[in-house]
């Protein structure tokens, strides 16, 4: 389940900065975040994205149990340019590209640290530290008085 995007007219550092950010996601959360993302990169990248799911339910895969297991960013071709500089001089442009494969996989997406941490105490996340510090307040404000 891999689709391949070659010779995209943006410099590897550039798109992969879009890339990082859906690496380890379910599919669905993936295309969420490139839609709302605010680069150029995110567009061609959510089309990538849904080519590799159509080649993913070609071989019979269900989509909503994919996750997004790699994304590579490679150095593509580079197309040079001159540009007139003074005293006669030429300076090179340098067109980067960049060559992008997407790898999907079956199975859950990874938890961060704290998603784990929350799981293990049975899903009580910030409010018990919210009513310690409540109390807390509460009692120097009584003080006061």
């Amino acid at each position: 389940m891999k689709a391949t995007l070659t010779n995209y007219r943006q410099s590897p550092r550039k798109t992969r900065l879009v890339t990082d950010l859906v690496k380890g996601k379910t599919v669905s959360d993936a295309l969420i975040a490139l839609k709302f993302l605010n680069k150029r990169a995110a567009s061609p990248m959510a089309k990538l994205l849904a080519s590799a799911i159509a080649n993913a339910e070609k071989q019979g895969e269900d989509a909503r149990g994919l996750i997004v297991k790699n994304i590579t960013v490679n150095k593509g071709i580079v197309a040079k340019r001159m540009f007139p500089r003074a005293f006669g001089r030429a300076a090179t442009i340098r067109h980067r590209m960049s060559h992008v494969t997407i790898t999907l996989e079956k199975g859950i997406p990874k938890q961060s640290k704290r998603a784990k941490k929350i799981a293990a105490r049975g899903g009580a996340g910030v409010a018990p530290v919210a009513k310690k510090v409540a109390k807390k307040t509460v009692k120097k404000s009584a003080e006061k008085k």
